[in-house]
């Protein structure tokens, strides 16, 4: 199970000698057609750890801003013989279009506002590791869920988990017909934290808005901004999570965001590195004359 191989991972990565030679001889590329610091500088630094070469192509000065196509794009990173291909991209279904037409393995790190994978993966160990379980806890997912890719990957993956998921944000940016997915619809932040023991709160993501769906952040932040106050509704050892970058004093208060004790920010970006480390090593590992040495 990738989780179990990931709370190895997490392991290795606190010892002195961070790095192995699983992947010795493959060849991993980032494509990034988004901007990203957490997740791309994860998977740059999972594929070093397992001793791969790691490549960040950097589309911005590529040949895809001067008109070539993603199939195009897909033909020249087969004849380089890739092993495995990390795709970012702002266009829904862009991901899955491009594994059609590569030969090697590809890693969906986030397309448009449809999924992204291994948030969800290591949303779930983060989880995991303070809770000691998946199955039987209640998740509240706030804010801007209509845009948020880690939202539905979450969704799917903790209802397999066997946990409870609560969506909670003002109608206009909750998905029409959302109950569908197996979760409770909260319209009120107070009513929706009440005795969870999950607050996985999501950023306003104005890049991808076409119109206003909120009055304003000074009114957004009093109904479904994160603060102590709405926090004493959870249970009393509720832990707090964001996929990052936060919009603090928007969808989170600072000291809610810093809590030493409650929030697991910075252990969510920790558990980004394992997690991915995980996936290369169960899509590359297994290749022809992988170099299974320590």
């Amino acid at each position: 199970m990738l989780l179990d191989m990931a709370d190895g991972y997490v392991e290795q990565n606190r010892s002195l000698d961070k790095r192995k030679n699983l992947l010795r001889g493959r060849t991993v590329v980032n494509l990034f057609f988004e901007n990203s610091t957490r997740t791309r500088t994860s998977f740059e630094l999972a594929g070093k750890r397992l001793g791969a070469d790691v490549i960040n192509m950097q589309v911005s000065a590529s040949s895809v801003q001067k008109g070539e196509t993603l199939i195009d794009t897909a033909m020249t990173l087969n004849a380089m013989h890739l092993d495995v291909l990390v795709v970012r991209h702002p266009d829904s279904g862009a991901v899955k279009l491009l594994s059609e037409k590569v030969n090697c393995a590809v890693i969906n790190g986030g397309d448009g506002s449809h999924e992204h994978p291994t948030q969800a993966l290591l949303d779930a160990l983060t989880i995991r590791r303070r809770k000691g379980r998946l199955s039987g806890l209640t998740v509240a997912i706030c804010g801007d869920v209509l845009h948020s890719r880690v939202a539905r990957s979450n969704i799917h993956l903790l209802n397999v988990m066997g946990a409870r998921v609560r969506l909670v944000g003002p109608r206009t940016l909750l998905p029409s017909q959302v109950e569908r997915m197996g979760v409770e619809v909260f319209h009120d932040m107070r009513a929706g934290l009440e005795d969870v023991d999950v607050v996985m709160m999501l950023r306003i993501q104005n890049e991808r808005m076409r119109g206003n769906f909120i009055p304003s952040i000074r009114e957004y932040f009093h109904f479904f901004g994160l603060d102590y106050d709405k926090l004493a509704l959870a249970k009393p050892d509720a832990v707090i999570m964001h996929p990052g970058p936060m919009n603090r004093g928007v969808e989170i208060d600072s000291d809610v965001a810093d809590d030493v004790e409650r929030s697991l920010i910075r252990e969510q970006v920790e558990m980004g590195v394992a997690v991915r480390m995980a996936c290369l090593h169960a899509l590359a590992g297994p290749l022809p004359n992988a170099d299974g040495g320590a």
